[in-house]
């Protein structure tokens, strides 16, 4: 029997790709580059499957395109905003992604932001390695400790969840918003109104999840809401926040630092918030462990196994 074929739109751990390989016709990006919609276009009609990440915008356009073969999009991620998921459906196209395994990574990066904008590191690494750092001396480079402070968690699924444990772990006291209370969450700690949150936690973290409803959510506004000595740190979705209002009530001290993974036009930064000191910018390395990117190329090759063999496939969101 012919092997059906794959499309896999950026290069995959070894490991991942070499057991695709052994089911599969696979085709790979070797140049690891975004591919542009009409390539995208062009594969949906050469293969039957097609593999895309966070990085692939799978429009409408993308999904219809006449003379369509794809008869499944396997995503490599748990986020799916990038698909069009009603033009999957009204082309007759599964479409799963990869939940559950991000969860630790992610949440590691997102305290590794906190760390690193409450303490200064990033400031302090640049001056070091230009050459600029003159000696330790008691008022250089001034941080804040997170013991104490309160931690403002957006959205309360499984990683913001995992950010709790580890902040609790530094003596944080923990708030939710969310839109609905969840059974763990204290009534006190319970806040049903996002402004409510933002008046009074010395660190948000954004854990909500992307589209249309949440666009922005953090924007000038909501940023105006927050203590001038707070932190702003998104591993959600890039779209969460305004980047251009993030920047310039960064300059102007309406608070006192951010730390992104995420970004809305990725791979394009706001060229404002690169100049800013008190922005952390990290190049979306969330899941960037080797057992996380494996454990997400692995659950794609059992949804996709599931589908070809004539079974549900195990995470389909479409």
């Amino acid at each position: 029997m012919t092997k059906p074929r794959i499309l896999l739109t950026r290069r995959w751990p070894e490991a991942v790709e070499a057991r695709l390989a052994a089911s599969y016709d696979v085709t790979r990006n070797e140049s690891d580059m975004p591919m542009n919609a009409a390539a995208l276009a062009a594969a949906m009609c050469e293969h039957d499957a097609l593999c895309p990440t966070v990085t692939d915008r799978i429009t409408r356009d993308v999904i219809l395109t006449e003379g369509r073969r794809a008869r499944i999009i396997g995503n490599y991620g748990a986020g799916f905003e990038h698909i069009d998921l009603d033009a999957a459906r009204e082309g007759g196209i599964a479409v799963t992604n990869t939940p559950d395994v991000l969860t630790d990574a992610t949440a590691d990066i997102a305290m590794t932001l906190i760390l690193m904008a409450t303490r200064r590191t990033g400031e302090g690494e640049r001056e070091l390695r230009a050459g600029e750092w003159t000696g330790w001396r008691p008022t250089h480079l001034l941080g804040c400790s997170l013991r104490g402070k309160m931690l403002g968690l957006v959205g309360y699924g499984r990683i913001a969840r995992a950010v709790a444990e580890r902040a609790k772990a530094f003596g944080m006291q923990v708030i939710v918003h969310s839109r609905s209370r969840a059974e763990d969450v204290p009534e006190a700690a319970y806040h049903p109104t996002l402004d409510s949150l933002l008046r009074i936690a010395d660190v948000v973290s954004l854990h909500a999840p992307g589209g249309a409803a949440t666009r922005h959510l953090i924007d000038a506004a909501a940023l105006q809401s927050m203590k001038p000595d707070a932190v702003l740190v998104n591993t959600g979705r890039g779209s969460l926040v305004d980047e251009a209002a993030l920047a310039a009530a960064l300059k102007a001290g309406t608070i006192a630092a951010a730390g992104l993974d995420v970004y809305e036009r990725e791979p394009v930064v706001e060229a404002a918030l690169a100049d800013l000191p008190n922005a952390v910018l990290l190049p979306h390395l969330g899941s960037a462990t080797l057992e996380t990117r494996e454990a997400m190329g692995m659950k794609v090759a059992d949804n996709l196994d599931a589908f070809f063999a004539g079974r549900e496939p195990f995470d389909r969101v479409a």
